[in-house]
């Protein structure tokens, strides 16, 4: 079963996994990849080109390219993962009770995602970061800008994993399995915790492999139009948006950004159709 498990995942299904090692490996190793702090400004070699010493050129200010992009690799990767995270926690709870209890509760809840659900995902973004960044009076200066945003990616794209969660919970509830642990005595909350959510885990893992490209390339949207992560984080949209004002006499500064968000959403994707075909296959 191991063998066959692992031929399923394909070339590209490895591939993807090698780039995501390499992309996490920058990540962690951060601005020290290319010996220069990703805030230290040089105004003598300001807009440089890629050169020996600064490989991917500098940016306006004189600050090293490829510092801050290994820097926005942290950031991006941070705000990606930690707001799937907190989507995947709550449409587990939300959709699994739903599909789980059914009748008018499920109605109810379903109507409420479905609302959600019709709002277009930026508007939704927005609004929430917004709201929340008002909110956040405890937090430093500092992290409210990446806490409102993490928490505004999580709360726009919960209800996808939710209606997700719920449909393949209605589905599990009918199966034998689980009316023979209902038959035993086994209570609903460790019939749903211990039966029916390991059994759809394939699927669900399957989707996570596809909500955090998606939380990246948000993210860079929304960073994009000036509306997201904040110096002096430096974020792969707010390297994309400092590049487009000057891309056609530095191309360099947004074509690097441009690649790194291309290349990390090709990763996940061939991640994604890889461990969809080999669980499809089994």
């Amino acid at each position: 079963m191991t063998g066959r498990r692992t031929r399923s995942l394909g070339v590209l299904g490895w591939l993807g996994i090698g780039m995501l090692i390499g992309l996490f490996a920058v990540a962690i190793a951060g601005d020290s990849i290319s010996g220069y702090a990703y805030d230290v400004q040089d105004a003598d070699r300001a807009l440089e080109g890629p050169s020996r010493d600064h490989w991917m050129g500098t940016d306006a200010l004189g600050r090293d390219l490829a510092s801050r992009l290994a820097e926005g690799a942290r950031v991006s990767l941070i705000v990606a993962v930690a707001s799937t995270a907190i989507a995947l926690l709550i449409g587990l709870v939300y959709g699994g009770l739903s599909g789980y209890l059914g009748g008018r509760l499920d109605g109810v809840l379903m109507r409420v995602v479905d609302v959600v659900y019709s709002l277009p995902d930026i508007l939704l973004i927005i609004l929430i970061k917004q709201l929340l960044e008002s909110g956040l009076s405890g937090v430093p200066d500092l992290y409210r800008t990446l806490v409102a945003v993490v928490l505004a990616l999580a709360f726009s794209s919960w209800v996808a994993v939710a209606r997700l969660v719920r449909g393949l919970v209605l589905q599990a509830r009918e199966e034998v399995w689980v009316e023979a642990a209902r038959a035993g005595g086994a209570r609903g909350s460790r019939i749903l915790v211990r039966q029916i959510l390991p059994n759809i885990a394939g699927p669900i893992l399957v989707t996570l492999s596809f909500r955090i490209p998606a939380a990246i390339l948000a993210e860079s949207t929304v960073s994009f139009i000036g509306l997201g992560i904040q110096p002096p984080f430096a974020s792969w949209g707010v390297l994309a948006s400092d590049g487009f004002a000057a891309m056609r006499s530095y191309p360099h500064l947004i074509l690097f950004p441009g690649i790194a968000i291309a290349v990390t959403l090709l990763a996940f994707y061939w991640l994604g159709d890889a461990l969809r075909d080999a669980l499809s296959s089994r």
